[in-house]
């Protein structure tokens, strides 16, 4: 199995191999929160650019922490990107590659995932929001406890979530039902705090994941802090955003979403800010990792409007493009221990370098199926960081059979492959950007490269695998 996964490393451009997996310089085992956005652009931080909305309490992990400005999600939407970061592969290689039917996407009990990888270092793991690999109140493969999580709290299923004001909340495995009009985002922050502060109190090690859904459509937020942002842009009063839930859940329309956008991030930022004086009173701030990042870029629907909030700032596209706007994300990470306050790094990483991360922080082999490489030397300041010869990316659109897009970064260098339509038929030629000279993606210069071209067309169909069809 080891020779296997050397061999998968090295087909994938694999530049250089830690040779022993290390624990970071302290004697106790750091906990670590890794929060995860849900369609949140790269321009809707004030760390990142932001100038209409302030969010100070996630800014805080850039000042006191690492800016990453060149990290790159999973996928361009929510389950594949999930996928990518719970397995540490690829995603070309990972068993899901676009949304579609959650159950299907469960992740392989076999795998050492990245729950399991803090089980086994004797961590206590919870999971708080939305799940997307599978209904979270079934047995089984689909259920986040089946792969390492002590606790879960959050939505039944993706679908579901799509309204903060569901039916029902799962806790552990079991459906409860919740009173009409209960704002479920803020009892999954809730108890993610609880399990912070239990395990805190206990001395115990843990890994608290919280894949919040926010800023995801539909746009509820808060009743109160809605109505204030409704005061600061009543211009959008004649808005309504509409988003739908699936059978059975109702997902009430918003007036003037505009306003629930910026409402539903100032009260994650205050949740946010929160956890971290939390973890002072506690006496753990020193020793937590706290990690922050997006699953794809901002998204366009339920009334958001990304243009008017400047998401993405200088880069092209959105969610299901793999344009820069769709898949690259903001990554901020808070260690006071061991990470220099305010540095920002411009090294290239992408989410299936996390599962390896840890690995190494907690004193573990990288799991075999791992296509990744540890970020630790760059987080600790180190100059020996290992680096990929490239990235690669491919997008599956809904009830398609092989991928409808796929990208690869290269260096400076970025090509871009569409099909018409995004129906994977009839692909139009691969596009070519100096991302460096030209972060927007506006200037094509394929036809004035075409030996460069030609290298990554190459290197894309060796890093596609076929999708085995789900069972």
């Amino acid at each position: 199995m080891k020779s296997t996964r050397l061999l998968a490393l090295l087909s994938f451009g694999i530049v250089s191999l830690s040779a022993a997996s290390v624990r970071a310089e302290s004697e106790t085992p750091p906990n670590v929160i890794y929060i995860l956005a849900d369609d949140l652009g790269m321009g809707d931080l004030g760390c990142y650019g932001q100038k209409k909305l302030k969010t100070p309490n996630i800014d805080r992990l850039a000042k006191e922490g690492m800016r990453f400005t060149d990290h790159y999600s999973g996928n361009t939407v929510c389950s594949p990107s999930r996928a990518v970061l719970m397995t540490g592969q690829h995603p070309g290689r990972v068993h899901c590659r676009g949304n579609g039917n959650e159950d299907s996407f469960a992740l392989d009990p076999e795998m050492t995932t990245l729950p399991r990888l803090f089980k086994n270092a004797g961590y206590a793991t919870g999971a708080f929001g939305k799940w997307g690999l599978g209904t979270t109140s079934r047995e089984g493969a689909s259920n986040p406890m089946s792969h390492g999580f002590d606790h879960f709290s959050g939505w039944k299923s993706q679908v579901i979530a799509h309204t903060y004001y569901p039916t029902s909340i799962v806790r552990d495995g079991k459906e409860e039902a919740l009173d009409e009009g209960t704002y479920i985002h803020d009892l999954i922050m809730a108890d993610a705090s609880d399990f912070i502060r239990e395990n805190a109190k206990a001395k115990k090690p843990f890994f608290c994941y919280i894949p919040t859904a926010v800023p995801h459509a539909a746009m509820h937020a808060p009743e109160q802090l809605h109505e204030k942002w409704r005061k600061v842009y009543p211009e959008f009063d004649n808005k309504i955003g509409k988003y739908g839930a699936g059978p059975g859940e109702e997902t009430p329309d918003v007036k003037n979403p505009i306003a629930g956008f910026a409402a539903m991030m100032e009260n994650l930022d205050n949740q946010i800010g929160g956890i971290l004086d939390m973890l002072v009173e506690l006496g753990i701030d020193d020793n937590t990792i706290v990690l922050f990042a997006s699953d794809n870029g901002t998204h366009i629907e339920g009334g958001h409007d990304p243009l008017f909030w400047d998401s993405n700032g200088p880069l092209r596209g959105h969610k299901r493009d793999l344009y820069e706007g769709g898949i690259r994300t903001p990554f901020l990470v808070r260690w006071p221990a061991n990470i220099e306050a305010g540095a920002v790094n411009d090294h290239i990483s992408a989410f299936q370098d996390l599962l390896p991360t840890f690995a190494e922080i907690t004193g573990q082999p990288i799991p075999d199926q791992c296509d990744g490489v540890s970020l630790l030397p760059t987080l600790l300041g180190k100059p020996d960081q290992a680096k990929p010869s490239y990235y690669y990316f491919e997008f599956i659109q809904a009830k398609r059979e092989t991928y409808t897009a796929r990208a690869l970064r290269m260096g400076d260098w970025k090509a871009v492959q569409r099909s018409e339509k995004n129906r994977g038929k009839k692909f139009l030629p691969i596009e070519l950007y100096n991302l460096k000279k030209d972060p927007g993606e506006e200037n094509d210069l394929a036809a004035s490269n075409p030996e460069l071209v030609q290298q990554m067309e190459k290197l894309m169909d060796q890093a596609h695998t076929p999708l085995k069809k789900a069972p």
